[in-house]
């Protein structure tokens, strides 16, 4: 298997319906098989000059690399930050009927 096959991809949002309305459309257009969400992460971070705290969950997502791009459009288009968290780290090696799973359950 091609190294970064699979990426995972985490998001921040600021509540769980927010989460939940990311997730149905990342799942409806067969761009994740799975979303899980954390919640309870407590946010510190600089936004425009200022010192932050939030609470927010965090969505951590498994999938395709070649579905990267739509999926951080689709999470860019349903997101209300400016600048939502969309990041992906590549998947070096997994459990060979897992990732079977994220690609029968992703798009080509």
């Amino acid at each position: 298997m091609p190294q970064n096959k699979f990426i995972v991809v985490m998001s921040t949002v600021p509540n769980e319906e927010v989460g939940k309305k990311i997730a149905h459309v990342l799942l409806q257009k067969k761009l994740v098989p799975c979303v899980n969400m954390v919640p309870n992460v407590r946010s510190i971070y600089t936004w425009k000059g200022e010192i932050r705290d939030e609470s927010e969950l965090v969505m951590v997502m498994k999938t395709r690399a070649s579905l990267f791009d739509n999926l951080r459009d689709e999470i860019k288009a349903n997101h209300p930050y400016e600048c939502p968290e969309v990041i992906a780290i590549p998947i070096v090696a997994g459990f060979q009927p897992y990732l079977d799973w994220i690609r029968e359950n992703t798009l080509d």
